[in-house]
């Protein structure tokens, strides 16, 4: 750009950059400078998204989608990484630049800073006007419809897209109300496959004849009862998804016509000696460990490794107690939108109590015990008396302590990120998705030190 142009970009208090048609810098102001920790020197001819230290599938993909399509991105949430290793929510707006044959020859994006727009998601603090940005900013990490800040989730969330473009079999592991099906209906829509259908099987709920039948289906007279040719769900969702749940439970000879299914992509019904072509995916589900079946031959090893060929593990809730504000609040958004009820949030000491549950139904349960609580509340923020007496009774204990302080809580659960980290205020940060400064403001106001300053 001409020296005109960049001094009139450099009077803007947000960051600007202009990127070619392959996403390489060709111009950067200096709130861009000051935001991302980059000179722009250093930024020009890089990726955008190298410079903004976004992580691979989000920036990107996004200015992939404007570049292709010339439809603008507007205010769309990510994390950057400063060269530092500091870490920034930022919202970023992409807008295509048309060239003269018609084509997209390259893009121009503004972003911004919005530290303070996530400050008080530990705390439970009011919602920021801004809400639109800050509901973007609790979803980073988030793919479809599943919300996560949990560090071991996140890492599922990377591959995720790569993932929902292969066809290979799936196997989700975790236990019962973490979300499998959830992941798997998430993993088919952001599939090729997602004009096609998504069938899902509980292969626990069926047995024998009737487990076989349902999912490939029999010709009349094949067993008695059955009267009219039936197809099976696989056939069913030709061309889509089908999730198996708790596939664990599967009969000897289901697991060997699933088996075939992977192999050569054709199913045998019931009653017939002819094969069925099915190009159908198949993402399976347990919450038992598929290896002990398998060391007790009541799995198939080849079936096993073909059902594994990626496997995905879903923590439990009590080891991601930093998603629970996180999950209310995108419960309680679908739940207003359902209802029509104006229940904005939950009192610090609603949301201190929820904290400090065990969670043995894991996302489930949380989500029962908020629309347990949204029904009660008729307005405004819920208060403790309104959640579920057996969670009340769980966390209260007969007679024993009382809940800790949502304040308490926040300075244990920094102390267990910290820890985790042996006190590298840095690497806390990130996980936490939080400014450097914005923890060491919370490590003082908790009176946190590091164990050598003490």
């Amino acid at each position: 750009m001409d020296g005109f142009a960049d001094a009139v970009l450099d009077t803007l208090p947000d960051g600007v950059f202009a990127v070619d048609s392959e996403g390489r810098v060709t111009a950067f102001n200096r709130a861009a400078e000051a935001i991302s920790g980059t000179g722009r020197a250093g930024a020009l001819g890089r990726p955008i998204d190298r410079v903004l230290g976004c992580e691979p599938g989000t920036l990107d993909a996004a200015l992939e989608r404007t570049l292709r399509s010339g439809d603008p991105a507007l205010n769309q949430a990510y994390y950057s990484r400063r060269g530092d290793g500091q870490q920034l929510p930022i919202s970023v707006s992409l807008a295509a630049l048309p060239a003269p044959a018609g084509e997209h020859a390259g893009a121009v994006g503004v972003f911004r800073d919005l530290t303070g727009v996530f400050e008080g998601y530990l705390s439970g603090g009011s919602r920021d006007p801004r809400g639109d940005l800050r509901e973007q900013l609790l979803r980073q990490g988030a793919f479809a419809d599943i919300v996560s800040r949990n560090h071991e989730m996140r890492k599922i969330f990377a591959i995720l897209p790569e993932v929902a473009r292969s066809a290979s079999a799936v196997l989700i592991e975790g236990p019962g109300g973490s979300g499998k099906e959830l992941l798997a209906g998430a993993i088919h829509r952001e599939s090729p496959r997602s004009g096609r259908p998504f069938v899902v099987v509980n292969c626990g709920a069926l047995s024998g004849t009737a487990l076989e039948s349902e999912l490939f289906g029999h010709l009349a007279g094949a067993f008695t009862g059955a009267r009219r040719d039936r197809r099976g769900r696989i056939v069913q969702a030709a061309g889509g998804t089908v999730f198996l749940d708790e596939i664990g439970d599967l009969p000897p000879a289901v697991q060997v016509r699933l088996l075939r299914l992977l192999q050569a992509g054709v199913v045998e019904p019931l009653g017939s000696s002819r094969e069925v072509a099915a190009d159908t995916r198949v993402i399976a589900a347990t919450r038992h460990p598929l290896e002990e079946r398998v060391d007790r031959a009541a799995l198939r090893e080849d079936l096993y490794y073909r059902l594994g060929a990626v496997r995905l593990s879903l923590p439990p809730l009590s080891e991601r107690r930093e998603d629970i504000p996180l999950l209310v609040d995108h419960c309680l958004s679908r739940l207003r939108t359902r209802r029509r009820k104006r229940v904005v949030g939950l009192e610090p000491e609603a949301l201190a109590l929820l904290m400090q549950h065990d969670y043995p139904g894991n996302v489930r349960e949380l989500e029962s015990a908020i629309e347990y609580a949204f029904v009660l509340c008729p307005e405004g923020r819920i208060q403790p008396s309104q959640l579920p007496p057996r969670l009340l009774a769980a966390v209260r204990g007969d007679g024993g302590p009382g809940p800790e302080s949502l304040s308490a809580l926040e300075a244990r659960y920094l102390r267990e990120v910290l820890g985790r980290h042996r006190f590298n205020v840095s690497a806390a940060a990130r996980e936490l998705g939080l400014h450097r400064t914005t923890l060491w403001r919370r490590m003082r106001k908790h009176g946190i030190t590091r164990p050598s300053d003490s």
